[in-house]
């Protein structure tokens, strides 16, 4: 952890968060719309950033710590990371993983898809469901005076009882200005760490789990991460802001 402070946003800067994590959820569904066997990573990147320069906002990812495209395409094995490329297709049955941000108005929206090319396999499809549940598990832990290795608890009994690694060289993280603030928000439990989230924190939860090895590796592009053992992965995420009530989900389409 470093030494920065978890920021409060007041309900002005949540509204312009709410309106970032809509343009983020739309473009996602967009592009679940468009997946299709035959297409390249590239293609994809294009479609997303036109969408969100013709909301009015800027994607968040491109140049940000010198990554050169606007969304985050992983395929099966790829965990995150992957950069989109014009000599990447997508083959009937990949799992593909869509991460992606969009700045309105200087605050940031964060999510990420899981989504299947044409038919995948069972066990594709159940990795691919039970990573959205275990996101949905750790949101549900979300309120004032609730820390947040209550998130990382409930993702991480969800992830293991059914058999999955949980990614742990990669965690969730603050959001607002910045697109990673903190605190950091792991999806297992890190024994004597804890952050207690109040009103006006505003988090991304995304839980990465692998079929198998909960191990990483990174590719020599310095960006692609990988599942050291070679098996699948899948990756969701929301934008989540902690209310009065509890939550709200910011990147809802």
């Amino acid at each position: 952890m470093s030494n920065r402070i978890a920021i409060r946003k007041d309900a002005f800067e949540l509204d312009l968060m709410r309106k970032a994590g809509k343009i983020v959820a739309t473009g996602l569904n967009l592009l679940r719309s468009r997946v299709r066997p035959g297409m390249t990573t590239l293609e994809l990147d294009a479609i997303f950033e036109a969408h969100v320069r013709d909301a009015g906002a800027v994607p968040t990812f491109k140049g940000y710590r010198g990554f050169p495209a606007s969304l985050c395409v992983s395929i099966n094995e790829e965990i995150v990371h992957g950069i989109p490329s014009d000599k990447r297709v997508l083959k009937e049955g990949d799992l593909l993983k869509l991460d992606a941000g969009a700045t309105y108005k200087g605050y940031v929206g964060d999510s990420a898809v899981t989504v299947g090319v044409g038919e995948i396999s069972a066990k594709a499809r159940k990795l691919l469901e039970a990573t959205r549940e275990a996101l949905m598990k750790g949101i549900a832990e979300v309120g004032p005076g609730k820390g947040v290795s209550r998130i990382g608890r409930a993702v991480q009994r969800y992830a293991e009882e059914r058999g999955y690694g949980v990614v742990e060289d990669y965690v969730g993280h603050g959001i607002g200005k910045d697109l990673h603030e903190e605190p950091q928000v792991p999806n297992y439990v890190i024994p004597g760490f804890e952050f207690v989230l109040q009103v006006g924190h505003c988090v991304a939860i995304e839980p990465m789990l692998n079929e198998g090895d909960k191990r990483t590796r990174r590719l020599d592009d310095d960006w692609t991460v990988v599942t050291r053992d070679g098996g699948l992965s899948a990756h969701f995420e929301h934008t989540v802001a902690v209310t009065p009530g509890g939550y709200e989900i910011l990147t809802l389409p």
